[in-house]
């Protein structure tokens, strides 16, 4: 038997995924890290803890497999897209990683603009200037650590900079060079329009490849480390949300992708690249060769709940949280959420915008907070769906994969909101299986992605929307959509007494 290993470099934890060629999930660790928040808006890590977990990750899978070493053939990666790493002339991390979720750049991003143009950015990138992407992070880095700057002799993205770990070999690939905001989505290749206007040099952006591309072999020192032969094979890999659609199937027209992570996501395959969304959803390319994605996030979809928990049901586990969930109504007895916790991105694009519980009386429960999250998470998914389907494209059959498709009341609750088809994959770990196909793919297993896909992923469950409730949900996006517009001058005017 072969198998291949894929690899999920999350914003708070990496995923090791040990597959065999019949696309059976045999092992996975998960192993978590820190965030660290020195200010409001801001989010870093250290990328030492990437490595340090992965190849700890990696030595307890090996550890595990009471098969012949050399039967793992092949890894590949998926990673959090857009953070920024600085590397010097001799490869030293020049300082903690700089996040997506990060929203100190509001000032870059008006400077892109001022330089650039609006227009002439979506010509290029597809993409409008938003806190998040790795450009404007590069830019303040330049502003406010010139010295920093000055020593820096290449960017990574963050799985990127995992593999060279891994590898010794310096890559990045399409699909998550095209969240950089520096990329020429339609050409593929660095712009040196944008890198010349805004002072980058074009050398410190890393060579590119295709997601299935072999890039090299592991090291012999991570070979030591974690007990994998030193043949393995090592294929690029490519940004999490678009290995979040090849490990869910997401390869052809007309298919979405609902991923409720950290962040949450809606993913349309497109196979063109010319279209025009105006900057209101992302487009970017695809891990699946010459193919595009489009895409709206809600930046704070599962930490939403994840917060809630935290700092309101320290004890229980998700699976307690959520008990008696569909005990409420829709509407959750009347108290709605809007899960802007840290800014919002689809389809607002607002970074100092911030979360609501609205309608909260005393008869009140916990249940009611956690229905209100869950709604209030998907519905402002829906506002992507909403985005897509007013471009003409047929959302019917939705596939959803993360924390969201681990209930079944939640599932229904997307069918409902989505007005779609909602189905459940037996593995819903979309990202890591991703990573895991590229391997497959990569080794040569199969003839085609295409064929790859069909074997790894499998259908377990669906559910259908129920016309009575889809009904009650249109009325409930109605008065969603308008809280935004009603809270964002109180939160501009709340923004200066929130703790720095």
């Amino acid at each position: 038997m072969k198998y291949v290993i894929g690899i999920d470099l999350g914003t708070s934890a990496v995923k090791v995924l040990l597959m065999n060629e019949n696309g059976k999930v045999c092992n996975e660790v998960l192993k978590a890290y820190h965030l660290i928040h020195e200010k409001s808006g801001y989010s870093e890590q250290d990328p030492k803890e990437w490595i340090d977990k992965t190849i700890s990750a990696l030595s307890e899978l090996v550890n595990n497999f009471d098969g012949d070493i050399n039967n793992i053939q092949g890894i590949s990666f998926s990673g959090q897209m857009h953070g920024l790493v600085l590397l010097d002339k001799v490869g030293n991390v020049l300082r903690n990683a700089i996040l997506w979720n990060d929203t100190r750049t509001t000032e870059q991003c008006r400077q892109i603009y001022d330089v650039l143009g609006k227009e002439r950015l979506l010509n290029i990138t597809k993409n409008l200037a938003l806190e998040g992407f790795t450009l404007p992070k590069l830019l303040w880095v330049k502003q406010y650590e010139p010295e920093i700057f000055e020593k820096t002799a290449m960017f990574m993205l963050p799985k990127d900079y995992l593999r060279y770990k891994m590898t010794g070999n310096i890559y990045s690939e399409y699909s998550d060079a095209a969240g950089t905001l520096m990329l020429d989505i339609a050409e593929k290749r660095w712009s040196e329009e944008i890198c010349d206007l805004l002072g980058i040099d074009l050398s410190i952006c890393p060579p590119l490849s295709a997601s299935h591309q072999y890039v090299g072999t592991i090291s012999k020192d991570i070979a030591d480390l974690t007990g994998l032969a030193i043949t393995t094979k090592v294929f690029a890999g490519g940004a999490d949300n678009a290995c979040g659609a090849i490990g869910s199937g997401i390869l052809s027209e007309g298919k979405t992708l609902c991923s409720i992570g950290t962040s949450g996501v809606i993913l349309s395959y497109e196979k063109r690249n010319n279209l025009d969304f105006s900057g209101r959803v992302h487009y970017f390319n695809h891990a699946d060769e010459n193919t595009f994605y489009v895409m709206g996030v809600t930046l704070a979809a599962g930490y939403s709940l994840s917060w809630f928990k935290d700092e309101f049901a320290k004890n229980e586990n998700f699976e307690e949280l959520l008990e008696g969930l569909d005990s409420v109504p829709i509407g959750s007895n009347g108290l709605l959420f809007t899960p802007y916790l840290v800014g919002e991105r689809t389809p607002h694009a607002d970074a100092d915008i911030r979360g609501s519980f609205i309608g909260i009386q005393g008869s009140h429960k916990k249940i009611d907070f956690v229905r209100a999250i869950i709604e209030g998470i998907t519905l402002s998914l829906n506002e992507s769906i909403e985005i897509l389907r007013e471009s003409g494209k047929k959302i019917d059959t939705i596939i959803s994969i993360g924390g969201g498709a681990k209930n079944d009341v939640w599932l229904q609750i997307q069918a409902d909101i989505f007005n779609a088809k909602v189905i459940k994959l037996t593995s819903e770990q979309g990202p890591a299986v991703g990573a895991a196909i590229l391997a497959a793919y990569g080794c040569g297993w199969y003839n085609s992605l295409d064929e790859c896909v069909d074997v790894f992923t499998v259908e377990e469950k669906s559910f259908l929307p129920i016309p009575e409730n889809v009904k009650k949900y249109k009325e409930l996006f109605k008065l969603y959509k308008n809280v935004y517009r009603q809270t964002k001058s109180l939160n501009e005017e709340l923004k200066k007494f929130r703790k720095n």
